[in-house]
């Protein structure tokens, strides 16, 4: 091959991986979590088209959910939050009060007021998860923000499936 066609071939194959990370938008294999609502530390993220309940999942918050989240400090725009999935599309979730239940099974409560003291979101009543949705939530954290106070979450959020690399408990 003459030092032009080489020259060529690695440009162009410069510009289509170039391309490739633009328009695939890649999953990012790392992150880290700092919040105390799963273990802090490092997770390693894998594609996830199927999930599970208790399965800890990476979830981009869509809009008007990202905004609020921003907006009140609690998660900057576009850094991920893990999440538990905690039912299917078919199961039954309710509110009622505080009392968080899936498929009448009491599985948490949620919270009147942040730890800022500030009102925090509320739905009530029971629903059915629907197709392409999920209902997420960290059960084993009082403090979690998460679909105790905003429902259910589309599972085209989800970015991948966490799995712990390295963690922190205390």
């Amino acid at each position: 091959m003459t030092g032009r066609l080489m020259m060529l071939a690695v440009t162009i194959g410069a510009a289509a991986a170039l391309v490739a990370t633009i328009v695939l938008e890649p999953l990012p294999l790392y992150i880290w979590n700092a919040s105390a609502s799963v273990p802090i530390g490092l997770y390693r993220l894998r594609p996830a088209d199927q999930f599970q309940v208790t399965e800890l999942v990476a979830v981009q918050p869509p809009e008007p959910l990202a905004t609020f989240l921003d907006l009140n400090g609690y998660l900057p725009i576009g850094v991920p939050m893990l999440k538990r999935v905690l039912a299917l599309p078919g199961q039954s979730v309710c509110r009622n009060g505080l009392t968080i239940s899936v498929d009448d099974v009491a599985v948490g409560e949620a919270k009147d007021h942040d730890e800022r003291g500030r009102p925090l979101p509320k739905w009530q009543g029971c629903r059915v998860v629907g197709n392409g949705d999920l209902f997420l939530m960290n059960w084993q954290s009082d403090d979690s923000l998460d679909g105790r106070y905003f429902g259910f979450l589309p599972a085209s959020s989800v970015i991948g499936r966490a799995m712990p690399v390295w963690t922190w408990e205390e």
